[in-house]
């Protein structure tokens, strides 16, 4: 058996089972609770406060599920923690408070977020926060930067890519061009050595992944899967699925 079943062994929850119409939303103890019900792995993101907290959120700032409108980077983690989300009344936890609450009965596969910077107290914080936790976790991250510094910081803690075939969404323009073409051709590997690839299943199927995993071996999970029809590819070209809306 390869020493990453663990990694495929079950379906992965995006941002936590979540559910609007339920109140429950992602990335919240609500619906990292919901997973572990469901026996699901758990995906969540982590961004940097200004005392060096990794907290569990996707946006850099507040505002799109939360009151607020502030940069997490500019504050504490105790202020964040007090923040109220809009339509739930769970507050947003830490990385260890997360650990807490999994107490090794998932699997978590934890993303880093990234302005692209060289900021490294994320990866930082995330490797010290794993290394007292005795639960399945695995780390990833789009930025070739953030996994090479957690090879250096924690060589045995199982890290992966997230990538997609294009870099060309608004969100990326902001990142430089040369880092997008060493990103969509992994003209990083030597430095980030990968355990797995994190691909975009709307691009499967697609040459980084079928190599990685045909002739590396390495276990593919595909993001994020959404209808029947992402089901179906993602069975042929993937090995587990991070999905969110429907329930396999």
């Amino acid at each position: 058996m390869s020493d990453l079943d663990w990694l495929i062994a079950r379906p992965v929850a995006h941002r936590g089972l979540h559910d609007a119409q339920k109140n429950i939303i992602e990335n919240t103890p609500s619906a990292f609770a919901a997973a572990i019900a469901g026996r699901y792995g758990i995906e969540c993101d982590l961004q940097i406060t200004a005392d060096g907290e990794a907290m569990v959120h996707h946006d850099e700032a507040l505002g799109r599920l939360t009151e607020g409108d502030a940069r997490l980077d500019t504050m504490t983690a105790a202020d964040i923690k007090r923040v109220a989300f809009k339509a739930t009344a769970d507050h947003m936890i830490s990385l260890g408070e997360l650990c807490d609450l999994a107490a090794g009965r998932v699997t978590l596969v934890i993303e880093l977020k990234s302005r692209f910077d060289g900021d490294m107290r994320l990866v930082a914080r995330a490797a010290e926060v794993l290394s007292g936790y005795g639960g399945p976790a695995a780390v990833m991250s789009f930025d070739p930067g953030q996994i090479a510094a957690l090879r250096a910081l924690a060589p045995g803690r199982t890290r992966g890519m997230v990538a997609e075939s294009r870099y060309r969404d608004r969100e990326w323009r902001a990142v430089p061009a040369a880092t997008r073409r060493a990103m969509t051709y992994f003209q990083h590997v030597r430095r980030t050595s990968p355990h797995f690839i994190a691909y975009s299943v709307r691009d499967l199927p697609a040459a980084i992944p079928a190599v990685a995993r045909g002739l590396l071996g390495l276990p593919i999970l595909t993001w994020t899967v959404r209808s029947a029809n992402d089901r179906r590819r993602a069975v042929r070209w993937a090995d587990q699925i991070i999905f969110e809306r429907i329930r396999p």
